[in-house]
């Protein structure tokens, strides 16, 4: 993003007194003083930068999927997820191992959550830029005890937000698209099996799109280690953004 900076020209006077030798008709020579208007161009002093900021609640709706901490990214246009796009490696590793540098990295500001966000609980998060009002807000958050499937928010439009305005959503789940829901063991970050986070290696659709949910050990698919207490309804997170500054 290019920043320009306008100065507008202050127009500063000055009455200079100039010496002047006149001749006078005998041999002596009178000196006059002259006043002369002498104008000078002052730029403006550099306006001081003023504070955009917001924060961002992020509440568990689940019964038993933690969340990794939240990528809260404001961005200037474009997405960071969209149902039938191709996600990027940025998200692939947020939502299949919790990774979130990836995609904080995309924003003029960002900020992470402090960790996990378990069941039920919510965590509140700041973020600050410098003169921007009209920026893109996305949220990401991984349901840990699963193969790629993540919650959140995309590009929300900032512009209309004046300072103490407040804005809630919900949000579904979606699924990533770069890691088969294998649900077994030894495939997912989370507590409910300490397994593998991010793999490079795509075995899935290859596009983000709604979660189908997870299928469990109860559910009779003896190979995964998920119980009925790990499904998820939709919706699995709470968004509340309120323009703090």
């Amino acid at each position: 993003m290019i920043s320009r900076l306008k100065f507008n020209k202050q127009r500063i006077a000055f009455l200079v007194g100039l010496p002047v030798l006149l001749s006078a008709c005998s041999d002596d020579e009178v000196e006059v003083i002259k006043e002369v208007e002498v104008i000078v161009e002052v730029p403006a002093p550099d306006p001081v930068p003023v504070d955009v900021s917001y924060e961002v609640t992020v509440t568990n709706l689940t019964n038993s999927q933690p969340l990794s901490p939240a990528a809260i990214v404001l961005h200037a246009d474009g997405h960071l997820f969209s149902v039938g796009e191709v996600p990027s490696v940025a998200l692939e590793q947020m939502a299949e191992g919790g990774m979130n540098g990836g995609l904080l990295a995309l924003g003029m500001a960002s900020a992470s959550g402090a960790g996990a966000i378990g069941p039920g609980g919510s965590e509140t998060i700041s973020v600050t830029i410098q003169d921007v009002t009209d920026a893109k807000l996305s949220v990401t958050t991984m349901l840990v005890n699963t193969n790629d499937a993540f919650s959140g928010l995309d590009a929300l439009d900032l512009s209309t937000f004046a300072v103490g305005d407040s804005w809630t959503t919900t949000a579904g789940v979606y699924d990533a698209g770069t890691e088969v829901n294998s649900e077994a063991a030894g495939t997912m970050p989370g507590p409910a099996d300490g397994g593998e986070g991010f793999n490079a290696t795509r075995t899935d659709t290859g596009y983000v799109a709604m979660h189908p949910g997870v299928v469990t050990g109860d559910d009779g698919l003896s190979s995964s280690v998920l119980t009925v207490q790990h499904k998820f309804d939709n919706p699995a997170v709470r968004i509340m953004v309120t323009r703090i500054e």
